[in-house]
């Protein structure tokens, strides 16, 4: 089966570190061409000349910059084929129940209605006629509660159930799905992992070790080429094992 992206475009959100670099990277290495962006220019530029892709610089929670990013993308690669949704916030940690509506709102800003608004764009400009791929990125957070990070794990819940949605809906010309990792060693989830929090989670997953950047390309990139050609709508998992873990 196919694993190469030769010939096909790419945008990455949230492409400048963490997840959404290796999975450009991975792209690229793929023989993909990749348009990455994220809110600050001299980390868009900086990795786009370490891994070879271009970069448009914007905030993905901003509709004008989404239009711009994606037009951009559209103008200088020629289409977008392949989507990846991977930007995300977690602006708030404590009980939802206390949650305040700025950072609750900024959640959801980034995290469902972003993803939504770039499907929107890229279906329009380019997948309707042209066909396409739409990788979601959530987190297995979305399918449980948590006591720290509810606000997160709620958005993530449902950008899943919109990823099914969407599935549903654009097929046979795009196929949409959701990568659901566990923990991964990233800057936004550092709180979780650094010291000695990481290996107390490792020894909880039956495969005893946490997640990497490059675990969640991997699957990215199956999932975009060919080897992805009769999935749509799903939520893969990618966790060590955390979620079928032995009850205590």
């Amino acid at each position: 089966m196919d694993l190469r992206l030769d010939g096909k475009t790419a945008l990455v959100t949230g492409g400048s570190r963490g997840i959404g670099k290796a999975i450009a990277k991975a792209f690229v290495e793929s023989g993909a061409e990749v348009m990455i962006t994220s809110r600050k220019a001299e980390s868009c530029e900086e990795t786009a000349n370490e891994i070879g892709c271009l970069w448009e610089a914007g905030h993905v929670g901003n509709p004008e910059d989404a239009e711009r990013i994606v037009g951009a993308t559209v103008e200088r690669l020629g289409g977008v084929d392949i989507l990846v949704n991977n930007a995300g916030t977690g602006p708030y940690n404590g009980p939802v129940i206390d949650a305040d509506l700025p950072r609750w709102n900024k959640t959801f800003e980034v995290n469902l209605t972003a993803p939504l608004v770039f499907s929107q764009l890229c279906w329009n400009q380019h997948m309707k006629e042209n066909g396409g791929v739409i990788i979601n990125i959530a987190s297995v957070g979305g399918f449980g509660t948590h006591p720290h990070i509810g606000v997160y794990d709620i958005s993530k819940a449902a950008l899943i159930h919109l990823t099914k949605q969407l599935g549903a809906e654009l097929g046979p010309q795009a196929r949409v799905n959701v990568l659901c990792p566990g923990l991964v060693k990233t800057d936004l989830s550092r709180f979780l992992w650094e010291g000695d929090k990481g290996d107390e989670v490792a020894k909880m997953y039956p495969l005893e070790r946490l997640g990497e950047v490059e675990d969640i390309a991997a699957a990215a990139c199956w999932l975009a080429a060919d080897s992805g050609q009769w999935i749509t709508g799903q939520a893969i998992v990618l966790d060590g094992g955390g979620m079928v873990k032995f009850s205590e």
